[in-house]
């Protein structure tokens, strides 16, 4: 934990010391179930789980080998099972590690769980076996993040980012980053040392030159995170227009399936209908709502109200009008009210005249035409959603910034780092340069745990599910 002469950057927290306990929790969800995961992990791993266990030896028996026996309460089987055995340092949490599968049932995983715990044992808190991966150096922090966003991972795009961070991609960039800016941040601080003879160990043109190339690898990583947000939470996707404009159909023809209500009287839909799409590795959470128009009853002018709440809240907006009962006028209005990204989609493509339809081509080139009762250019309008959110595609190797935390941290480090060329374009004292470049190394050292806190380290760890 380096701190580089400034007494605020050095970590002062118990937390940072790994806990000496052997803990057990549960790894697998909870619920009846064929087979079960208890994990133990700690220095007293072996003696305790070979007080219980009925077969072989465990203390004498290699690294990453199973073994089949029962689990006893005295004379008393509780249950078979199959032990794995992970010696330190080779192990999730380079401690100690016995994985027990066990069978599903609460009674059984309680009973195991209790006679451990008996043992000399404590229940795991949230996320401690991550935890103290962390803090015995098997993951940094931004490594361990990314095991939680892999459990929760639910698309294609999803999975592949949080791999690539798990194995430790991300990572390798800002460390190369950090390494690259400490060694010239330590010749500053030399210079600090012999403030009175005026002497400069630092190039001021190598440093500007260092910072215009941490930048190029920066401000991409930066820019990255809207796409990752993308990845990791989906896009909520409004599906707007006037009664009858077929919102409802084009909801059940890209769900497959019929969701909604369809019907030929006007305002069917009075409510926000929802459901969850995947296209080409994203999540789109989408959102069906009642008809824009003066409403003519108390319950949908409350359906209404939620259209426009449902908007505001969008990141895309899918606008769906029958081009054969609409006027350009009327397409411009309601545009206007438009605060996120829309598409444009014409509906009942097959009643609308070719002169007509040559019209609001002209007007708007980048109309999409579907006929949603048919099924036609529905696959189209899916990869138009893509391309829309989607700048490129997420590949193995890929570095996607998907954690708001460290976006957060990207961005003040490449303030610190503005910051820096500004002061050498005014030619301003080293003890200036040096406090910016503190600032800079202090937040990349943030984002993988180099520099961390008790509070910070409590609030992510506690996200986690028990077993993890």
């Amino acid at each position: 934990m380096d701190n580089l002469g400034d007494n605020n950057l050095i970590p002062h927290t118990s937390y940072l010391i790994p806990s000496e306990e052997t803990i057990v929790a549960l790894a697998t969800p909870s619920g009846v179930g064929a087979i079960a995961v208890i994990r133990v992990s700690g220095s007293e791993t072996f003696s305790i789980v070979n007080k219980l266990f009925r077969g072989k030896n465990l203390e004498k028996q290699a690294s990453h080998t199973i073994h089949f026996g029962t689990i006893r309460d005295g004379e008393m089987i509780v249950d078979e099972v199959l032990v794995s055995l992970f010696k330190a340092p080779a192990s999730y949490t380079r401690e100690d590690t016995i994985e027990i599968s066990c069978h599903g049932s609460d009674f059984i995983i309680q009973k195991i769980l209790k006679l451990i715990i008996r043992e000399g044992a404590r229940l795991a808190n949230a996320g401690e076996f991550t935890q103290r991966a962390f803090l015995n150096g098997q993951l940094d922090l931004a490594q361990a993040e990314a095991v939680a966003d892999l459990i929760a991972s639910d698309s294609e795009a999803s999975h592949q980012t949080a791999i690539n961070q798990i194995r430790g991609g991300f990572s390798k960039q800002i460390a190369q980053l950090r390494e690259q800016l400490i060694n010239f941040a330590s010749l500053i601080e030399l210079e600090l040392d012999f403030g009175e003879e005026d002497v400069e160990f630092a190039d001021r043109d190598d440093l500007r030159q260092l910072i215009f190339k941490i930048q190029t690898v920066l401000i991409p990583l930066i820019e990255s995170f809207e796409l990752g947000n993308v990845i990791k939470n989906g896009v909520p996707t409004v599906i707007v227009g006037k009664p009858n404009a077929g919102k409802s159909t084009l909801l059940n023809r890209l769900l497959n399936e019929e969701k909604a209500i369809v019907s030929d009287i006007a305002g069917t839909t009075r409510d926000v209908i929802e459901d969850e799409l995947f296209i080409g590795g994203i999540r789109f959470r989408l959102i069906d709502t009642a008809g824009l128009r003066k409403a003519t009853d108390t319950i949908e002018a409350i359906g209404v109200e939620r259209t426009k709440q449902q908007m505001e809240k969008a990141s895309l907006i899918v606008y769906l009008f029958d081009a054969s009962e609409i006027q350009l006028s009327d397409i411009e209005i309601q545009l206007d009210e438009f605060n996120a990204p829309y598409l444009l989609v014409g509906n009942k493509v097959d009643k609308l005249p070719l002169d007509k339809k040559a019209e609001f081509d002209t007007v708007y080139p980048d109309i999409i035409w579907i006929s949603a009762s048919e099924n036609k250019n529905i696959e189209f309008l899916k990869d138009t959603l893509v391309r829309k959110v989607k700048t490129k595609e997420v590949k193995s190797g890929d570095t996607v910034v998907t954690n708001l935390r460290h976006y957060q941290h990207l961005t003040q480090t490449n303030d610190a780092l503005s910051n820096v060329l500004e002061g050498l374009s005014q030619s301003i004292t080293g003890d200036f340069l040096a406090q910016d470049i503190r600032f800079a190394l202090h937040h990349l050292g943030e984002i993988t745990g180099q520099i961390t806190t008790d509070d910070l380290l409590a609030n992510i760890f506690s996200k986690f599910c028990i077993g993890k």
